[in-house]
């Protein structure tokens, strides 16, 4: 295979992906949204958390809920539980990496708000530790995984979403990802503002 190929390779490879992503999750996605709306009507936040490249997505997530998607509206109450550096550093030094989220969500999450949880492997501990925080507040949790969904899968409750990527490769498993995440702002935008 030249690199070309190979480049050309890495776009079939998504393709393939978004489409059986879209085909098995979009009933999902769309209950997802509808769960995050509901939570940002009643007054709720939204907390996201993940590690590495999923830190970042929930970030992002966080910023289009804050600041806009694609249409101008309202700011929407959401968090990035790893953007407070002082917290995470102070939590992971003094406890446990593991507990960097679970200590955040157990000290500003509130029964009715939403856990957006994301791991690529379904098998981080902080994030697991995480969920079962959310839990322990009342709180439901939509998870982003891939794979078989990982040990993320196994604990969720019957109110919770799982978004499992149904398929084994990191990278396409990030990539569709960040599909879900703006398939959700556009479906809030959508739910709130109404329109085409």
């Amino acid at each position: 295979m030249d690199l070309m190929q190979r480049v050309r390779q890495h776009f079939d490879d998504g393709i393939s992906a978004a489409e059986l992503t879209r085909e098995i999750l979009a009933p999902q996605i769309a209950q997802a949204a509808e769960r995050l709306m509901q939570t940002l009507i009643a007054d709720g936040k939204i907390l996201t958390c993940g590690n590495g490249g999923s830190a970042a997505d929930a970030q992002y997530f966080a910023t289009e809920m804050v600041g806009r998607f694609e249409r101008e509206r309202p700011g929407l109450s959401a968090i990035a539980l790893s953007t407070d550096t002082s917290a995470m550093t102070a939590i992971a030094n003094d406890y446990d990496f593991d507990m960097v989220f679970s200590r955040q969500v157990h000290a500003i999450g509130r029964a009715g708000d939403v856990l957006l949880a994301i791991s690529t492997s379904g098998n981080s501990a902080n994030v697991i530790s995480a969920i079962h925080a959310a839990h322990d507040r009342q709180m439901s949790v939509i998870a982003l995984t891939g794979r078989d969904g990982g040990q993320v899968a196994d604990i969720l409750s019957n109110e919770d979403t799982l978004l499992c990527v149904p398929v084994e490769r990191s990278a396409r498993i990030k990539e569709m990802h960040v599909t879900i995440i703006h398939a959700m702002c556009d479906a809030i935008d959508y739910l709130l503002l109404g329109g085409e």
